[in-house]
């Protein structure tokens, strides 16, 4: 019903109006977030220990938190408080008892993160989704755009319950508080979505995909893509939009696009908007906005509290380490096109919290940022300070300049003799030269970061590279139990993980 596509856009614009305020006055929007937290907070555990109170009388509160409250990653978060979370203690590190906690071990942990989920972090991450949801009034797309699907790819809606809490993905914890109003768009719907196994849930979503009228895609790039190209394959069309002809807009988190736009376009006959979100499993950080050119905007005023510290020698070992006593900054202190690390103190009892994240501001004025990679996932030998932003943009070079699609890749640094190598790993379906890519690849990165120009010189005396099939990829996240959902290849490969690696690469060769 078309009617149905207008009155949902005209709620859409009608609470478009007082959300264009709250991005007015950032830094006072974040002290009111810190205020809010610490009084809400000051009655737990964690605000008993650290005196809240005292805090939140303090003339400059803001100040005072920073000095009086440690830094924590994970380990020391867990390890003194969230463990008594798990364990079904109220009021540790927030009011009342924790219901959900997030499985998480990002792309470079073996072991799973267990990371709380409030009900007031729920009901801050449904704000953020409706938020972006209005945003969509803003491109111009016809009213009936608003009565189409949404299909969303996250981990398995299936959620474990011991008793005390259920754990599981955070799509899934997510998806399981999705509102009534909501599940007519949902797709591939409650069913499909609680599948643990990742092939029945593909086979699936072929199966029923020409039932469905897809207008936006919600997912990890590398599990969409391979969603698109089964269908395509399976039902013997030239592009996705055979299928789905009013599919208009893809929504990725957490990863580039950049690497993977290629092969969308291969797939795509008509327009399809890319917007990027940043949603992780400690809460929902920015999104993109019609009116955001370079990157998304940090959400100011929706229970986290930011703080930045300059991802340098300084503050962080060659392995991304956090070394002691680093410099942070709040919102108002940091600058235009340095990296930072990410610490966020949240509405679900995360207390200046290293997010593992790095992320560099590409507006000040908009609180607008891009998402540059890890703290671990840096290669960073010798000073050559790579980042992922710098990887995702050379490889969508070399895609450009070689035509071959490169659908996932990864990195390693190695010694070479006294000194040291980059070894590239390229996973492609295409005829591509390792020896040509290598010299390429060298070549962007010398024009990407002065840095690493300057270390080729001295001390990185090698760049070689390794084509291998797609598959090669699929099958080590198969066989590690990350195959689809939000589950992401790591782009730098280190100790364990590269001699894991290595020996799949080797097992693989054989065959």
């Amino acid at each position: 019903m078309p009617i149905l596509g207008s009155i949902i856009r005209k709620a859409y614009e009608i609470r478009q109006l007082p959300l264009d305020m709250t991005v007015r006055n950032p830094v006072v929007k974040q002290r009111k977030v810190l205020k809010k937290l610490l009084m809400s907070a000051q009655n737990t555990a964690f605000g008993e220990f650290y005196d809240f109170g005292a805090i939140l009388t303090s003339p400059d509160f803001v100040t005072a938190f920073r000095r009086a409250i440690p830094l924590h990653d994970y380990g020391g978060m867990f390890k003194n408080w969230w463990y008594r979370s798990l364990n079904g203690e109220a009021y540790v590190a927030w009011p009342g008892k924790v219901k959900y906690f997030a499985l998480t071990s990002g792309t470079s942990e073996a072991s799973s993160k267990h990371i709380p989920v409030t009900s007031h972090m729920l009901r801050a991450i449904k704000r953020a989704s409706i938020r972006q949801l209005i945003t969509a009034t803003k491109y111009g797309f016809p009213d009936t755009f608003y009565e189409k699907g949404v299909l969303m790819i996250g981990g398995s809606t299936h959620l474990q319950y011991n008793g005390t809490y259920y754990k599981g993905d955070l799509s899934g914890i997510t998806a399981s508080n999705i509102p009534f109003w909501f599940q007519h768009f949902y797709k591939p719907g409650q069913a499909i979505s609680r599948e643990q196994e990742w092939t029945i849930k593909l086979n699936e979503i072929v199966r029923q995909a020409a039932s469905w009228d897809i207008g936006i895609m919600v997912g990890v790039p590398a599990w969409i893509q391979i969603i698109l190209e089964r269908i395509v394959a399976h039902y013997k069309v030239s592009s996705i939009h055979a299928i789905w002809p009013n599919l208009a807009a893809y929504v990725h988190s957490g990863v580039s696009i950049e690497p993977y736009r290629k092969s969308f376009e291969n797939l795509f006959s008509k327009p399809v908007l890319y917007n990027e979100s940043y949603l992780a499993s400690e809460g929902y950080i920015a999104y993109q906005k019609p009116e955001n050119k370079k990157g998304m905007e940090l959400i100011v005023d929706n229970g986290i509290f930011y703080e930045f510290i300059p991802y340098n020698n300084a503050n962080f070992d060659s392995e991304g380490e956090l070394r002691s006593n680093p410099e942070t900054f709040t919102l108002g202190q940091v600058e235009e096109n340095k990296e930072y690390a990410l610490l966020l103190t949240t509405c679900a009892g995360a207390w200046r919290y290293l997010i593992g994240d790095t992320i560099r501001f590409v507006s000040i004025a908009n609180n607008e940022i891009v998402l540059t990679g890890r703290t671990k996932h840096f290669l960073n030998l010798c000073g050559e300070h790579l980042s992922q932003d710098n990887m995702n943009r050379a490889i969508r070079m070399l895609q450009d300049d070689t035509n071959v699609k490169i659908n996932e890749f990864t990195i390693a640094g190695i010694r070479y003799g006294n000194l040291f190598a980059h070894k590239w790993y390229l996973g492609t379906d295409q005829p591509l030269d390792p020896v040509v890519a290598a010299e390429k690849l060298d070549a962007f990165l010398k024009i990407l970061n002065d840095d690493y120009r300057v270390e080729r010189i001295e001390a990185i005396r090698n760049i070689s590279v390794e084509v291998l099939p797609l598959q090669a990829f699929h099958d080590w996240m198969r066989i590690r139990g990350k195959e689809g959902g939000a589950h992401k290849f790591p782009r730098v490969l280190k100790n364990e993980q590269l001699e894991q690696w290595n020996t799949h690469i080797r097992s693989y060769n054989k065959q």
